[in-house]
């Protein structure tokens, strides 16, 4: 199965006044994570919005077991965990710059949608991926 691994450097802006990530900007992580994991399996995220598809987040788990520090370098992994025909599943972890400790963990859950919000199918393009990557089909 594949893997994306994203760095980003802490900048000032994504912490609280005391100096420490705010919780928010780990989902706004993985959510980064996502869109680099998507374009590296060669699945835009434009090219869903094309096909007039969406993926709204319907849930996310986050748990947080150390901070990242203004300044940080944090590696985002995330894989997916399945497809199911109408939803699917990413895992994110937020590692240290080294990957030798895990500071958050967690994951979301995505329908996948019309422009109108409709739930649809999951498009035949990320389907294949389940086959080429052994990814849980989620059944």
């Amino acid at each position: 199965m594949e893997n994306n691994f994203t760095k980003v450097r802490v900048i000032y802006a994504d912490t609280d006044a005391m100096g420490i990530v705010y919780h928010t900007n780990y989902i706004r992580w993985f959510e980064l994570g996502r869109n680099e994991l998507l374009r590296q399996l060669g699945v835009a995220y434009t090219q869903l919005e094309k096909l007039g598809l969406n993926l709204p987040l319907t849930k996310v788990s986050c748990h947080y077991l150390a901070p990242a520090k203004y300044d940080h370098i944090v590696v985002i992994e995330t894989k997916f965990d399945y497809i199911k025909r109408a939803s699917i599943r990413f895992n994110s972890k937020i590692w240290d710059e080294h990957q030798e400790k895990l500071l958050v963990e967690g994951y979301t859950i995505h329908a996948c949608t019309n422009h109108e919000g409709k739930i649809r199918r999951i498009p035949q393009l990320l389907l294949e991926l389940t086959d080429k990557y052994n990814i849980n089909k989620g059944e």
